[in-house]
């Protein structure tokens, strides 16, 4: 994933101060997933590192634009879409491939780069839904700061009861950064 800077962050945060529904994310857990591994086995993770450290890629600008939904008849998920970007996907497919010829195994999904702003419970009333598309509207136009992306992230998520907790293993520095 990639890791968000503070000011980041902060523009997200009032994003999800506004929600009229859901369970927003942690601000501290807030990240760009570019591949989700799953449940894997410590020797797996060591493997997953091996391959993450070779990947040499350069700087780039990232920048967050919208805020939608996953679940159109009843949204799961609020995010803050990433608007697209060259460098941005040719990371991602970088990264698949890495972890792919490393061995591990995961489901690939297709890539849609968001920041997950909070999750909806499975059923909402008439009301919630109306107050969810309401603020998805209004916040259709949210443009955030544009930022420099230097480096990517392996992280380990640790289920509990309130919210994961995301924990960076590693970091991978870009060679310009």
């Amino acid at each position: 994933a990639i890791d968000l800077p503070d000011h980041v962050r902060r523009e997200l945060e009032a994003l999800q101060n506004a929600l009229p529904a859901g369970r927003s994310v942690p601000v501290e857990n807030l990240h760009l997933t570019l591949s989700f591994l799953g449940d894997q086995q410590e020797l797996a993770v060591e493997d997953a590192h091996e391959a993450l450290a070779t990947i040499r890629a350069s700087a780039f600008e990232v920048q967050l634009t919208g805020v939608g939904s996953f679940g159109h008849r009843s949204p799961q998920v609020i995010f803050a879409d990433v608007e697209r970007c060259s460098e941005l996907l040719d990371l991602e497919q970088r990264i698949t491939r890495s972890l792919r010829h490393a061995g591990l195994e995961f489901q690939k999904r297709r890539f849609r780069p968001h920041v997950t702003l909070a999750r909806l419970p499975k059923t909402l009333s008439s009301f919630e839904l109306d107050s969810l598309r309401g603020y998805l509207a209004e916040h259709a136009p949210f443009r955030g700061t544009s930022f420099r992306v230097t480096s990517f992230q392996l992280y380990q998520s640790t289920l509990a009861p309130k919210a994961a907790l995301h924990d960076i293993l590693a970091s991978y520095p870009f060679a310009d950064a």
